[in-house]
C-alpha cells in the first residue's frame, strides 16, 4: 500500500475549542508539527491551516480546516485536488466516542461513525477509502449527553490520557507514512506493558 502524503486533523477552529475533545485531531497534528519543526500558516484556498513536514524521509502535508467539524469535506477535498493527493495517501486525525481516552486506532475505509468531520469527508468523496487515526475520548453515557461532551474540555486524568494516545500514534507514524500499516496498526493496537 502506498504511503500517506497528507495527515488532516478534524476539530474546530478557534481559541474556544482549543482544548475540547471534539479537537483530538488538532492535537494530533500539533504534536506532529512541534516534533518535526514545523509552524501553521493560513491557506485560504485551502479552507484551513497547512504545514509542511517531513517524517521517514518523506514530504508530509498537515491540514486543519477551519470550516468547523460538520464542514470538513470542503477543506480535505480542496486540499486532496490541489496537491494531487489521492484519497488512499490521506490520513484523517479525529475524535472517537467509542474508544476510551488513552486509546488509539489506525483503521482504513469503513463508516463514519456518527463523526460528523468524517461524514461530510465522506459525501463529498463518495467513499471513505482513507485512513482514520481515532483517538479515544470517551463516551459520557447517554446520547443526550454527547454534544456538551464533545464540546467540552476533559478532566486532568482524560487529558492526559489523551495527549498519551497521540504519542503513542506519533511513534508509529513513520510505519505508516512509509507504506507499512500493519506494523504501525500492530504496534499502536497492542497494549503497554
Amino acid at each position: 500500500m502506498a504511503g500517506l502524503r497528507l495527515i488532516v486533523g478534524l476539530g474546530n477552529p478557534g481559541p474556544e475549542h482549543l482544548r475540547t475533545r471534539h479537537n483530538a485531531g488538532f492535537w494530533f497534528v500539533d504534536a506532529l508539527a512541534q516534533r518535526c519543526g514545523g509552524r501553521f500558516g493560513l491557506e485560504s484556498k485551502l479552507f484551513g491551516e497547512t504545514c509542511k513536514v517531513e517524517v521517514a524521509g518523506r514530504p508530509l502535508w498537515l491540514l486543519k480546516p477551519a470550516t468547523f467539524m460538520n464542514l470538513s469535506g470542503k477543506s480535505v477535498t480542496a486540499a486532496l485536488r490541489y496537491w494531487k493527493i489521492e484519497p488512499e495517501e490521506a490520513l484523517l486525525a479525529h475524535d472517537d466516542l467509542d474508544l476510551p481516552p488513552g486509546a488509539a486506532r489506525l483503521k482504513f475505509d469503513g463508516g463514519h461513525g456518527g463523526q460528523n468531520g468524517l461524514r461530510d469527508t465522506m459525501q463529498l468523496l463518495g467513499h471513505g477509502r482513507f485512513h482514520r487515526l481515532r483517538i479515544g475520548i470517551g463516551h459520557p453515557g447517554h446520547k443526550d449527553r454527547v454534544t456538551p461532551w464533545v464540546l467540552g474540555k476533559p478532566g486532568r486524568d482524560d487529558e492526559a490520557a489523551i495527549l498519551r494516545a497521540v504519542g503513542d500514534a506519533l511513534d508509529v507514524l513513520p510505519l505508516a507514512v512509509a507504506g507499512d500499516f500493519n506494523e504501525a496498526m500492530k504496534r499502536l493496537h497492542t497494549p503497554r506493558e
